[in-house]
């Protein structure tokens, strides 16, 4: 297995209306008499791991590999064998999938963390994977260069 990538990506949840309402509903909780500690604790658990969730996404000599940490401990690998096509596509996250994360939907699987845009990639299995990426022509040009 090649450990050196051709493409490497990392995100991380940043948006500032997502930390805008953690902090909002804290305050309200602060302020709201009596203060309830406890839902203080669950708003920072919450915020603790929204700050460390990261999205990886690399592509590899044998494959894509994805992983949502702390999620996932290792990488979940996408052979290319099991992709029947691949494109960058602009998508609607709400819409689409009901939010970012890792999201399901019958048939379809999304790995996304911020945007509206991605890979898409149809599975010879029938399942489709998106995976959101800031980079998305980067990403469909380092699948051609390893494909090849």
């Amino acid at each position: 297995m090649n450990e050196d990538p051709e493409f490497r990506e990392v995100q991380r949840f940043r948006q500032p209306w997502l930390w805008g309402l953690l902090g909002g509903i804290a305050l309200l909780m602060l302020f709201a008499a009596p203060i309830s500690w406890g839902g203080l604790a669950v708003v920072g658990a919450v915020a603790g791991l929204v700050y460390s969730l990261r999205l990886q996404t690399e592509v590899r000599a044998d494959g894509i590999y994805l992983k949502m940490w702390p999620l996932h401990w290792s990488f979940r690998r996408i052979p290319y064998a099991e992709i029947e096509r691949y494109e960058s596509k602009q998508y609607r996250p709400l819409r689409d999938f009901g939010g970012w994360g890792i999201r399901w939907t019958p048939g379809k699987l999304a790995y996304n963390v911020s945007g509206n845009r991605g890979v898409w990639l149809e599975r010879t299995n029938g399942r489709a994977v998106l995976v959101g990426s800031q980079h998305p022509d980067e990403f469909v040009r380092a699948i051609d260069e390893a494909v090849q």
